[in-house]
């Protein structure tokens, strides 16, 4: 008598559910032209404190926190006091004279159009990018303040971030601390040739060329 074995069949795995590309963005000089407000905000506060300040050059170097630039201008001791007074002086001046960087709009939009998520990863505090946001009508699904240089991989990290845009080489070290694809634009204070020996995967002109390149990045 002849045995009947059966087999049993294996279900096919589940596919692997593709992640939903996420980009994150530096915002001063990469998003926005802060330099206007920013020029503005510090000229208020070396009026009203006394404090001589270099609003031009402040201006040229756009980048670290805050608290990088003020201990140029005052001791140590005073930093901590001395930013507060900065920050609660910056709506009134900072986000009015300030204007979307060429592109911008449409590098928020190009990343939309696929389906994809948008977060702002900044140094300045967060309360303060949201309101340049706002004012100009640019709206990400994330606004992540504080965080500088490799510092900015604990955000991208925790939001998925697959690319990161910046401006500074030290967007381009929070990329790469997260992984992330570094894209850098040339228009804020550091030339292509320093992203690009920094590390950064590819430096842009602005972001005018962003679409074109993330349509490829895509495919």
């Amino acid at each position: 008598m002849a045995l009947m074995t059966t087999s049993a069949t294996t279900p096919p795995a589940p596919p692997t559910p593709t992640p939903t590309p996420t980009v994150g963005f530096d915002l001063d000089l990469t998003l926005i032209d802060t330099r206007p407000g920013i020029k503005a905000a510090w000229q208020a506060f070396s009026a009203e404190t006394g404090v001589p300040v270099d609003a031009d050059l402040v201006v040229s170097r756009l980048g670290p926190p805050l608290e990088h630039e003020m201990a140029h201008w005052v001791p140590e001791e005073r930093v901590t006091e001395m930013v507060a007074r900065y920050r609660a002086l910056y709506p009134a001046y900072a986000i009015e004279p300030s204007a979307p960087m060429p592109g911008a709009r449409d590098a928020i939009q190009a990343v939309r159009e696929a389906g994809g998520r948008t977060v702002v990863v900044t140094a300045k505090n967060g309360p303060h990018a949201e309101l340049h946001l706002a004012h100009l009508g640019i709206e990400a699904d994330a606004v992540v303040g504080g965080l500088w240089a490799e510092g900015k991989a604990e955000a991208l990290s925790a939001h998925g971030a697959q690319v990161y845009v910046g401006d500074h080489v030290g967007d381009v070290r929070g990329a790469a601390t997260a992984g992330a694809v570094s894209v850098a634009v040339a228009t804020g204070p550091c030339a292509p040739e320093e992203l690009q020996e920094a590390g950064a995967d590819v430096v842009l002109n602005d972001l005018t060329d962003f679409r074109r390149w993330w349509e490829g990045y895509l495919a």
